[in-house]
């Protein structure tokens, strides 16, 4: 079996989505936009198996037709920029930077690009923008998906020291007036996570890849409407929500993931009524670059949004 390892070469292409440009900003940032990679035929990244297997497919299906205005990417292009700055400096002879590795899996090929890699601790590091509120909540789950795939495929290319993963991340909103006065708020702007992984994370890695390029096998084999949708964890929907109320007060004095719970809630401490209150697919209604092609988005969404 043949690994590849691309040292200090990008992979180059152009990005056929659409890019608008409605607010008339400076060129630079349409032709900083406009950079992306070309889809090849059974290749798939690292970034893109984390999303649901319906967005992911759409996406690729429909790159031609999809359309986003640059403002819309002012964030992504931040982080470009960061990676683009951190890239002119040179690393330690220990380390590789910036690499892009490729490893097969069955018959595709999985694909993915880290920030820094340390021979000698065996640590990758991915550098992130980030609200503060992830830090806040620890919505860590995919910053650990992603690093150990990356020391997985580190592994099978022989680097088998590599059982460690920092994430750098630049909090884009960061208040330092909040980092002073809340006891649960970061208090840097900069804020570094790290994951330590074992054999069995290893093991539990392959199998997931293995299903998850199986899934992808049959989506590509299925029309649009076919494919399944994505579970309400990859459309970003927490759930209906029971929130506690009192008149003349419009805030809620609590909000609870169940009814029965809200009752209780209620019975024990204050408050009048409880309201119900939807659970929002927000992957759909403000993530989603594909939606406008996802009969599950025009059934159920869209209308509502």
């Amino acid at each position: 079996m043949t690994f590849t390892i691309i040292i200090n070469n990008k992979i180059k292409g152009a990005l056929i989505m659409k890019i608008t440009n409605k607010l008339n900003l400076p060129t630079p940032f349409v032709n900083m936009a406009s950079q992306g990679h070309i889809y090849r035929d059974k290749v798939y990244s690292v970034t893109s198996l984390l999303k649901g297997t319906k967005e992911l497919m759409l996406e690729r299906r429909h790159d031609s037709e999809i359309e986003v205005d640059v403002a819309d990417m002012v964030w992504m292009l931040f982080g470009t920029a960061v990676h683009n700055i951190l890239e002119k400096y040179e690393a330690n002879e220990e380390e590789l930077k910036e690499e892009r590795i490729e490893v097969p899996i069955g018959k595709y090929i999985l694909t993915g690009r880290f920030d820094l890699y340390n021979n000698v601790t065996g640590i990758v590091t991915d550098y992130k923008t980030a609200s503060v509120w992830k830090i806040i909540y620890r919505d860590y789950k995919d910053w650990r998906m992603q690093t150990l795939i990356y020391c997985y495929m580190m592994r099978k290319l022989g680097f088998n020291e590599a059982t460690d993963s920092n994430i750098v991340a630049f909090l884009k909103d960061h208040n330092k007036r909040d980092a002073k006065m809340k006891k649960d708020y970061p208090q840097h702007p900069v804020h570094v996570e790290k994951f330590h992984f074992t054999e069995n994370d290893f093991i539990q890695c392959e199998k997931w890849l293995e299903n998850r390029f199986t899934e992808i096998e049959i989506a590509e084999q299925l029309p649009d409407d076919e494919i399944p949708e994505c579970t309400q964890e990859e459309r970003y929907n927490v759930g209906n929500k029971y929130a506690v109320m009192k008149t003349g007060k419009k805030t809620a004095l609590r909000v609870l993931d169940t009814k029965e719970e809200a009752k209780v809630w209620m019975r024990e401490n204050d408050g009048d009524t409880i309201v119900e209150r939807l659970g929002e697919d927000k992957k759909c209604m403000e993530y989603c670059n594909a939606c406008e092609f996802c009969n599950y988005y025009k059934k159920f969404v869209k209308p509502m949004n």
